[in-house]
């Protein structure tokens, strides 16, 4: 059996399985993502993670959570879901 984990790979393919399970990401949403992306020079799997738990946290997309928890996973060196996952318990966030 495949894993959430295991076929979604890309940011695209996340937001497009976000959507399929009724999320809905504004040209805005979009925007944030990509340019947190960049900015922070964040891989896709840690900017997917990024967004489950701005999703968890803020039950809407936030985009000034989502960019601010990328800045913390970068400052905190964090590159696996795992350490992200664990980092924003730690921190409450989740």
């Amino acid at each position: 059996m495949k894993t959430l984990i295991n076929s979604v790979t890309t940011v695209e393919d996340y937001i497009e399985f976000l959507t399929s399970k009724g999320f809905s990401f504004g040209e805005d949403a979009l925007g944030f993502i990509s340019f947190g992306q960049h900015y922070t020079s964040t891989t896709d799997e840690v900017v997917n993670v990024a967004l489950e738990i701005t999703l968890k946290a803020q039950k809407e997309f936030d985009g000034s959570f989502f960019v601010s928890l990328l800045e913390m996973f970068k400052e905190q060196k964090v590159s696996t879901r795992k350490s992200a996952l664990e980092l924003a318990q730690y921190r409450n966030i989740i």
